[in-house]
């Protein structure tokens, strides 16, 4: 019986310290939405989140800025809906949205990305499928 109980309480603290480990998006400030363009310094592909590295500019006074954008879910996730990790590639200009950081740092949770040779729009949609008419 011990034993038992035992695997239970290891069980509750695996699980609990693995679900603490994830983060909240509260730090992003979902009623905005920032755009710009800049050239991809990093696409970092790695769990829990993918980020990207932006480098903005140059600014009139002849400054850039880098921009951390984190995508909302992992590898993974982005795998299945048909990005790769050589998606975005150092070097690419792209026009991005984001939610910034409530902070005011630069950086935010990425939605879009359009790739300025070219066109092609990357988006992140997550959620249930949309029904078709075959599902009706």
């Amino acid at each position: 019986m011990k034993t038992s109980i035992r695997a239970l309480w290891m069980c509750a603290v695996l699980a609990g310290s693995r679900a603490s480990a994830h983060h909240s998006f509260a730090m992003y400030d979902t009623n905005q939405l920032l755009t710009v363009s800049g050239t991809v310094k990093a696409f970092q592909w790695s769990n829990p989140h993918v980020i990207l590295w932006l480098v903005d500019g140059p600014n009139a006074s002849g400054a850039s800025q880098l921009w951390t954008l984190e995508l909302p879910t992992s590898p993974g996730v982005l795998t299945r809906i048909g990005w790769s990790k050589h998606s975005l590639q150092p070097g690419d200009r792209v026009v991005v949205e984001f939610n910034p950081l409530r902070s005011g740092e630069h950086g935010g949770s990425f939605k879009k990305a359009t790739l300025v040779d070219g066109g092609k729009v990357l988006e992140v949609k997550l959620g249930p499928p949309a029904a078709t008419a075959d599902s009706k």
